[in-house]
C-alpha cells in the first residue's frame, strides 16, 4: 500500500478540563481531497490546527511520508509542506495582490531592496497556475470581491509549494458564482497533486469533489467514508447521533459497495 502523505494517529488535546480530541485518526493521500465535517465543536479546527502546530497535542504522533514529526510551530508544519487558509484570509487590504503573494518573503536585489519585476512576474505565474480569474496583481487587495481575496489567499499558500492544503469553512461567505470557481480551483490542486482537507458545514460542496469525508463528533472519529460509497444522508446520520447503520470505516465500506 502506498505511504500517506499524511498520517495522524490517536491524537488527544485538552484544554483544562475539556477533552477537545480523543485519539483520533486521519491519513491522507496525494493529491486526495478529504472532507472533515461535523457539528460545532467537533473538533474540526482544533484537529487542523494540531497539524499546522498552532495547537501542541497532548497525546498520539503525527507522520508525514510515513515518518514521525513533531511540529513545534507554523513554521515548522509549512516547512514540511503544511498550510492553512483560514476564513479570514490574513491578508493586508491595502497592499496589493503581489505583495499579499509574497508577505514577509519579497524577492530582493543583493538582499536589500525589493525585486518588485520579479515579485509580479512569480505572483502572476502563481495565479496563472492555479487558473484563477484576479484582475492584475497590482490590485489592491480591499477592493477585491470575497471570491477574489480567497484566490489571492490560495494563491499564497500555493507559492510555497504546499504539499498538504487545509481550508477551514472556505464556501461559508461565497456566492454561488465565487463557490463554483473555488471548486475549481480545488480541482485544479488535485491535478497538480496537492492533498487537500476541508472543514465545512456545507455538505453539497465536499460530495462535489471530495474523495472521502470524516466525521468528528465530541472529539472523536465517528466515521470515515468515501464518497462514492456513501450518501449526504448517511453522512448528516453520523454527524447528528454519532452512528449510521452500521459505523464503518472507509475501506471497509469500500468493500461493502462493491
Amino acid at each position: 500500500m502506498t505511504t500517506p502523505i499524511l498520517e495522524m494517529r490517536r491524537i488527544d488535546k485538552h484544554f483544562g478540563a475539556v477533552h477537545a480530541l480523543r485519539g483520533v485518526d486521519l491519513h491522507l493521500m496525494r493529491g486526495e481531497i478529504l472532507g472533515l465535517v461535523g457539528d460545532n465543536s467537533a473538533g474540526k479546527s482544533t484537529l487542523m490546527k494540531v497539524l499546522t502546530g498552532a495547537y501542541q497535542r497532548d497525546g498520539g504522533e503525527v507522520l508525514v511520508d510515513g515518518k514521525p514529526t513533531h511540529f513545534r510551530s507554523p513554521q515548522d508544519s509549512r516547512d514540511l509542506g503544511m498550510e492553512m487558509i483560514y476564513q479570514d484570509f490574513a491578508l493586508c487590504g491595502n497592499m496589493d495582490v503581489g505583495q499579499n503573494i509574497f508577505l514577509g518573503r519579497w524577492p530582493r536585489h543583493f538582499g536589500i531592496f525589493v525585486d518588485r519585476p520579479k515579485m509580479y512576474s512569480e505572483a502572476q505565474a502563481v495565479l496563472q497556475r492555479l487558473k484563477v480569474d484576479v484582475n492584475s496583481v497590482f490590485q489592491k487587495v480591499e477592493s477585491l470581491s470575497g471570491g477574489r481575496q480567497q484566490s489571492v489567499a490560495i494563491a499564497r499558500a500555493i507559492s510555497f509549494n504546499p504539499r498538504v492544503v487545509i481550508f477551514d469553512e472556505p464556501t461559508a461567505n461565497l456566492s454561488v458564482m465565487a463557490t463554483e470557481r473555488l471548486l475549481e480551483t480545488m480541482s485544479e490542486l488535485k491535478k497538480l497533486g496537492v492533498a487537500q482537507v476541508i472543514i465545512s458545514h456545507r455538505l453539497t460542496d465536499i460530495f462535489a469533489v471530495g474523495d472521502r469525508v470524516m466525521v468528528l463528533k465530541r472529539g472523536q472519529a465517528v466515521g470515515d467514508r468515501y464518497i462514492h460509497a456513501t450518501s449526504e444522508r448517511e453522512v448528516l446520520e453520523l454527524i447528528v447521533s454519532g452512528t449510521a447503520e452500521t459505523n464503518l470505516t472507509a475501506e471497509q465500506a469500500l468493500q461493502q459497495a462493491a
